[in-house]
């Protein structure tokens, strides 16, 4: 299992009338979460698009809402790869206010496309190989 936290300070332009973090923003602090945990792992998606040519669409996402994120609240995106990816790769999400309590949580599954070709392929050998020591037992 590979896990990673970034942590993210709800803005004002981010919230609703309420005070409390709108809810499409939630898919953007997931995004932020993946790409800082790809990114710990000495991989940009920049560099998988611009070096490697692969591109990283989204195929779904999943979420629920446990309780509101708060204006200037400092919360933690904890993002979980449960499985080693194949020919898909599923983040499951995590978001914890500062109190540690469950916030929001969700599943996010990407494929990979060879930009060139527009055909979806297995997981990058590179990237593969950063995960590897996470899931060996």
């Amino acid at each position: 299992m590979y896990q990673y936290d970034t942590q993210i300070r709800v803005r004002y332009g981010e919230t609703d009338q309420m005070g409390y973090l709108y809810y499409g923003n939630y898919a953007q602090y997931y995004e932020v979460g993946r790409a800082e945990a790809i990114r710990a792992l000495g991989i940009s998606y920049k560099m998988l698009e611009e070096t490697h040519g692969i591109l990283m669409p989204v195929m779904s996402l999943e979420m629920r809402f446990v309780r509101p994120a708060l204006y200037d609240e400092l919360l933690t995106v904890r993002t979980i790869l449960r499985e080693m990816p194949v020919d898909t790769i599923v983040f499951h999400m995590e978001i914890y206010n500062e109190r540690k309590k469950l916030v929001n949580g969700g599943r996010v599954k990407l494929c990979f496309v060879e930009a060139k070709t527009n055909k979806t392929i297995v997981t990058p050998p590179y990237l593969s190989d950063k995960l590897k020591p996470f899931f060996e037992t």
